[in-house]
């Protein structure tokens, strides 16, 4: 028979040391919570015709359309203000897994399913059907390109 289950001494400190980690982790991820909800993240897209701010949920709260809007296409426009909005999440899904990290650590599985849980709800792929780099003409004009197209 194992003699430490019967050692009430060690019992009461590995119960405080239990504790104690507890303890910790319950303010860690408070920091997590209190850090993760004040995130904002705004991205402009590289040709200067929008800008996005989204909260802490990816959700927009701020759009600014520049001049430029009045001589690019409306399809244009809209694309460019999807793959801002995109980018913008992508961003806040890098922003919060970096909080979760610092905060809670990576080492839990807790931890790590948040951080998961928080990629799958923010992150988006660039969608197939992005604007091409040049119009058919060959031109880079603005109207018909994507700005934010990985290449």
């Amino acid at each position: 028979m194992d003699e430490t289950i019967l050692d009430p001494d060690g019992a009461r400190e590995r119960l405080t040391a239990w504790k104690g980690r507890i303890d910790k982790l319950a303010a860690d991820t408070q920091t997590m919570s209190a850090r993760l909800q004040e995130v904002r993240v705004t991205v402009a897209d590289p040709g200067g015709l929008v800008e996005v701010t989204i909260d802490s949920t990816g959700a927009l709260v701020d759009l600014t359309l520049t001049n430029r809007m009045e001589s690019t296409k409306p399809d244009v426009v809209s694309r460019t203000i999807m793959e801002t909005l995109a980018e913008a999440r992508n961003q806040l899904a890098d922003l919060s897994q970096e909080i979760i990290a610092e905060t809670v650590g990576t080492e839990s599985s807790a931890a790590r399913a948040i951080a998961e849980s928080v990629g799958k709800h923010l992150r988006s792929e660039p969608s197939e059907d992005a604007a091409t780099d040049s119009g058919p003409d060959g031109d880079d004009d603005y109207e018909s390109r994507s700005f934010l197209k990985k290449g």
